[in-house]
């Protein structure tokens, strides 16, 4: 029998209300896995949360800049120290925020350059130092760099201690950070941007997907995949920001030569995660729709090209479903190693004014 016209029309409508129904269902599941993933990460990373308790000082400055140092309470042990710089003229006014987080072995004077140049730009310029790192070195003062205690940090978590100081413990850091900021009455809590180097670029990207606080984001030569370099036995270069710790940690195994399977134990005792749920084409798509530019080079040992490809895809994939796809922008430094150049960094300055606007 002839279908008539009315029932070929139910049917289409039928067929097109279960297409739709069926998107619904698969966009809906995304968002309980993207929440999932955060959730599961802030759990990973939680502690009691105490006051900040800030004390904050001003530094010499000049060139129309004011110039504060300050430590706040990331938890019941840590106390962080930062810079905080901006214009000393103009109209008392809410201004945006840009967070820069240094590499391994760095530390916040390291940004000093960077801070100022965000301030003349209208921004309230910060900078803390990682764990282990400047004043946080036991015989800190400022300008230990930090290598050694990271190193014998990261060893202790290896052997059963309960810090995350590789590249974990910072995100805390950073999140009870933007806590602080947005007491002040000069910080304006709704433009927050977050750029990091190498360690403090993979630190950007996580920080950003488990905290929609941070509005824009700008991880250099930091976005990777763990995973790939791990199923491609290209771990070396990130490894080797480290390897005090990882020789330990491989001899303690009796581990004579290590192989990738090694190293993903490494990372499973060390950062749970890092080269799985938590991986960097996992955690790079949990920060859209919010402005994201990722700066990496064409020859860098530490973010092999190919598992950052895997990030740009992942990164391509979610803001196209966002709508928003000039979001999101990729800057592969050409004929260049594990560094950013400064048109790279003017690049990201740009990117912070265009979207925080100062």
């Amino acid at each position: 029998m002839k279908k008539t016209m009315k029932s070929l029309r139910r049917e289409r409508a039928g067929l097109w209300a279960g297409f739709w129904g069926f998107v619904f269902c698969i966009v809906a599941l995304g968002r309980l896995v993207a929440a999932d993933t955060r959730g599961i990460f802030l759990k990973l990373i939680d502690r009691p949360r105490v006051a900040a308790d800030a004390v904050v000082t001003t530094r010499p400055s000049a060139d129309g800049l004011t110039e504060y140092h300050f430590t706040f309470a990331s938890d019941a042990q840590q106390r962080v120290p930062g810079f905080l710089i901006e214009k000393s003229d103009g109209p008392a006014v809410r201004r945006p925020v840009v967070i820069a987080l240094h590499g391994t072995g760095g530390t916040k004077s390291d940004e000093l350059p960077l801070l100022r140049i965000l301030a003349n730009r209208g921004f309230i310029a910060v900078a803390i130092d990682g764990r282990y790192h400047g004043e946080r070195v036991k015989s800190g003062n400022g300008a230990g760099r930090g290598s050694a205690e990271y190193q014998d940090a990261i060893l202790r978590t290896f052997r059963g201690g309960g810090e995350h100081p590789f590249y974990f413990d910072t995100v805390w850091d950073v999140m009870r950070l933007i806590d602080y900021l947005q007491t002040r009455d000069d910080v304006d809590p709704a433009r927050i941007g977050l750029y990091g180097v190498s360690k403090g670029g993979i630190e950007t990207y996580l920080s950003a997907a488990v905290d929609p606080r941070i509005d824009v984001a700008v991880p250099c030569i930091g976005l990777e995949s763990f995973k790939w370099a791990l199923d491609n036995n290209d771990w070396q270069g990130r490894i080797g920001t480290i390897p005090d710790a990882f020789a330990v940690a491989a001899r303690d195994s009796g581990i004579a030569t290590p192989t990738s399977d090694f190293v993903h134990e490494f990372y499973n005792r060390v950062a749970p995660g890092i080269d799985g749920e938590f991986d960097g084409p996992q955690m790079v798509k949990l920060i859209a729709p919010r402005p994201l530019m990722a700066i990496n080079s064409d020859t860098d040992p530490h973010t092999p090209l190919p598992g950052v490809q895997l990030c740009v895809d992942a990164a391509h994939a979610a803001y196209t479903d966002a709508g928003a796809s000039d979001h999101f922008v990729i800057r592969i430094q050409p004929k260049t190693g594990h560094k950013v150049n400064p048109d790279s960094q003017a690049a990201a300055v740009d990117w912070f004014v265009q979207w925080l606007k100062p």
